[in-house]
C-alpha cells in the first residue's frame, strides 16, 4: 500500500526569540541562523524528487519553501490556510505583557487553551478547523507522492496531534524547534504514522 509521506516543517528561528512572544501571523523576521537553518533544507531535500512543495504564505515559511524549490522541479505553493493561529490583539507582545495587561483572559486561557480565543483571534478549534482541510487537501491531492510542507509551531502541532489521534489539549506535549523536520505517511486506509518528530 503506497503512501503519501509530508515533510512537516517548521520555519527558522525569528529575531525576538529571546522572548516569549506571540507572533501570530505577523511578518517577523529570520535571524541570521534562521536563514540559515532555512538554507539547509535545500541541502536536505536535494537528493529526493518532491511531488509538491507546500508553505504558510508568511514570509518566514516562505524563506524555507522558496530555497527548497530551488533544487527541484516543483514551485511552491503559499497557502494562508496554513499560518499561525490569529493571536488578534495580543500579536507581537510578550507573555509577560499579557500577563500584567489581561490578567483575567490569560488565567482564562490557561484553563481553556483549546476554546479560548485572544481578543479578535482565533481559538485553537478555530485553528484547527483552518488547517485540516488544507492538510486532506494536500494529501488529497497528492496521492503517493513525496510533499513538503513548511508552517509553524502551533499549525504543525494540530497536525501531528491529528496524525497520532490525540486531541488538541494535548497541544504543548509536543515540541516544535525552530528549523525542525517530522516526517508523516498517511495510508489510504487513513491510517497516519508519525516517521519521525521534531528532528
Amino acid at each position: 500500500m503506497k503512501s503519501t509521506r509530508i515533510h512537516l516543517l517548521r520555519h527558522g528561528q525569528v529575531e525576538g526569540f529571546e522572548q516569549k512572544r506571540y507572533n501570530g501571523q505577523g511578518d517577523v523576521q529570520l535571524t541570521d541562523l534562521g536563514r540559515q537553518q532555512s538554507a539547509a533544507f535545500a541541502g536536505r531535500f536535494q537528493h529526493k524528487k518532491l511531488t509538491a512543495i507546500y508553505s504558510s504564505d508568511l514570509l518566514r515559511c516562505r524563506t524555507a519553501a522558496d530555497q527548497i524549490a530551488i533544487l527541484q522541479e516543483v514551485k511552491p505553493i503559499f497557502k494562508a490556510e496554513l499560518r499561525e493561529l490569529h493571536i488578534g490583539d495580543w500579536e507581537g507582545q510578550t507573555w509577560g505583557q499579557l500577563q500584567k495587561n489581561y490578567p483575567e483572559l490569560w488565567q482564562a486561557r490557561l484553563d481553556d487553551i483549546v476554546n479560548v480565543a485572544p481578543p479578535g483571534g482565533e481559538s485553537l478549534v478555530q485553528l484547527a478547523e483552518r488547517v485540516r482541510p488544507a492538510i486532506k487537501g494536500i494529501i488529497t491531492a497528492h496521492p503517493g507522492g513525496e510533499i513538503v510542507v513548511v508552517g509553524h509551531g502551533g499549525v504543525n502541532r494540530v497536525i501531528l496531534l491529528d496524525a497520532i489521534g490525540a486531541p488538541l489539549e494535548r497541544m504543548f506535549h509536543i515540541e516544535q524547534d525552530y528549523g525542525c523536520h517530522n516526517i508523516i505517511e498517511y495510508f489510504t486506509d487513513g491510517i497516519a504514522v508519525v516517521k519521525k518528530l521534531n528532528g
